[in-house]
């Protein structure tokens, strides 16, 4: 069973932002894309880039390091779809964002 963890309020991350936040001791890249939010590895598949700091346009990331890019929605690498960053299901709750563990 999926455990759930409040990793921010809902009006901590803007629409077209992300940010990084802890499940479970392990970093997890936070996105809002239009209102619905979105949870990826906070690691790049390339060199270990912060992902939650990279731009976000529309609905994908671009690696702050080296410009990989991925969809926030599945974690796909727009470059190689068969490179993916682990993706974490995210619940809203009232104003609260969980994230599943």
């Amino acid at each position: 069973m999926t455990t759930f963890v409040r990793v921010a309020k809902t009006s901590d991350v803007q629409p077209g932002e992300g940010r990084v936040v802890v499940v479970q001791g392990h970093p997890v890249a936070l996105f809002n894309v239009e209102g619905r939010f979105y949870a990826v590895s906070n690691v790049c598949l390339h060199r270990g880039g912060p992902i939650g700091e990279g731009m976000l346009d529309e609905a994908v990331v671009t690696c702050p390091n080296h410009g990989w890019e991925y969809d926030v929605r599945t974690g796909t690498n727009l470059a190689n779809p068969t490179a993916r960053l682990r993706s974490f299901e995210v619940r809203i709750d009232g104003d609260d964002v969980f994230v599943g563990a």
